[in-house]
């Protein structure tokens, strides 16, 4: 029999936080599973969907799944799917894709939506790959469940939107591998893209803005924030609202973040008076949020900022993942790169890689070679 797919409802959270405790255990770095004030918030959010299954013959809640939004964007995030152990491989995370994307992106409500998706096994891939997801890349290291996993970053648009990128003219030579992984997945084309290849701007001096006071205090941070940054123009960040500040001694800049000590992995989210003023400073900034406890540190960064780019390649960064269209942006969208760098060792042994995901993990792993390798005339050395 079919399950019963409804939408959740606040009665459902107590059901819902046992089931993911049996999934994910004690680890699951998610308030969408385990927060029940946050939960709460999202079920009754018109801007999200949230979808639970019921076993139709006893009427336990068997599976969960919700395509996350916000006011003003139209970007959602596919998350939380989970199905108890004990009803797997009846096609029900499949099933409550399906229903969400069906409410949230074939009715125009949203561009595109994103998942990240583990890389323990091949099901997940597979779930959102027949729902028409389509792989963007891979993010190392990118969050703590029990030891380190990589995750694979996986969208789809609403019909049109892909069309209606705005061109992007150059990019940072240690990109243009990415943009051809891309263009062969997804279809589209970066024909007219030439590559940067000048010097990258000098991190700062040893020494510079070492000393970096970490602020977490959530609800001071988020108001200095919305004093820094009255509109949405000034920064981009879907789904993320920052929760540190760091700063020098002497204030010259500040620079926002999302950490997430659960899972051990932060956001890059904008820097103060603009992020160029702390584009020289990202290593401090880095094992600064590493000490705190961020194994994994990204940062989204426009495709049509080169200058921006450069500055994270230079300071160990490495493009994994880019986001075609992701940001609206008058009549278009606009691409985007996910950047980041992990102070763990990063292993790729055991990770579950279906083929269309494939050409990322072996671009990435270049790339990174590339950053962080010496080049055999440095070893002659």
């Amino acid at each position: 029999m079919k399950p019963v797919i409804t939408q959740a409802s606040p009665a459902d959270i107590a059901e819902l936080r046992q089931l993911y405790y049996a999934v994910y255990g004690p680890h699951y770095p998610v308030a969408l599973g385990t927060d029940p004030a946050e939960m709460a918030r999202l079920i009754e959010d018109p801007h999200s969907l949230w979808l639970v299954g019921r076993c139709p013959g006893c009427g336990a809640l068997t599976g969960s799944a919700a395509i996350h939004g916000e006011s003003g964007s139209r970007i959602g995030r596919l998350e939380g799917i989970a199905v108890h152990p004990g009803h797997r491989s009846g096609g029900l995370a499949g099933a409550l894709t399906a229903e969400l994307c069906a409410g949230m992106l074939d009715t125009g409500r949203l561009d595109s939506v994103y998942a990240t998706v583990r890389t323990v096994s091949a099901g997940p891939q597979r779930v959102v790959l027949r729902n028409g997801f389509r792989p963007l890349g891979i993010l190392p290291n990118a969050v703590d469940l029990r030891s380190r996993e990589s995750l694979a970053l996986y969208a789809r648009h609403s019909a049109g939107v892909l069309d209606r990128r705005k061109p992007v003219t150059e990019v940072p030579a240690a990109l243009m591998p990415l943009l051809r992984t891309a263009e062969d997945a997804l279809g589209i084309s970066y024909g007219g893209v030439r590559a940067v290849s000048g010097p990258e701007p000098s991190p700062a001096a040893p020494g510079t803005a070492e000393r970096l006071e970490v602020i977490e205090a959530p609800a001071f941070v988020r108001r200095r924030f919305r004093e820094r940054f009255p509109g949405r123009g000034d920064w981009f960040y879907p789904l993320h609202t920052p929760n540190v500040l760091l700063t020098p001694e002497d204030g010259r800049f500040e620079v926002y973040a999302y950490l997430n000590r659960t899972g051990g992995y932060c956001s890059l989210l904008t820097a103060h008076p603009e992020p160029a003023a702390a584009a020289a400073y990202l290593e401090p900034v880095t094992r600064a949020l590493s000490r705190a406890g961020a194994g994994y540190v990204e940062a989204l960064v426009p495709l049509d900022r080169p200058e921006a780019l450069q500055a994270f390649h230079a300071q160990g960064f490495v493009a994994g993942a880019l986001y075609p269209a992701m940001r609206a942006d008058g009549d278009g969208f606009r691409d985007y790169a996910v950047l980041s760098r992990s102070s763990e060792r990063i292993d790729f042994r055991g990770v579950a890689v279906e083929p269309p995901l494939r050409p990322y993990l072996d671009c990435y792993v270049s790339a990174w070679a590339s950053t962080h390798l010496p080049t055999p005339s440095e070893v002659a050395r």
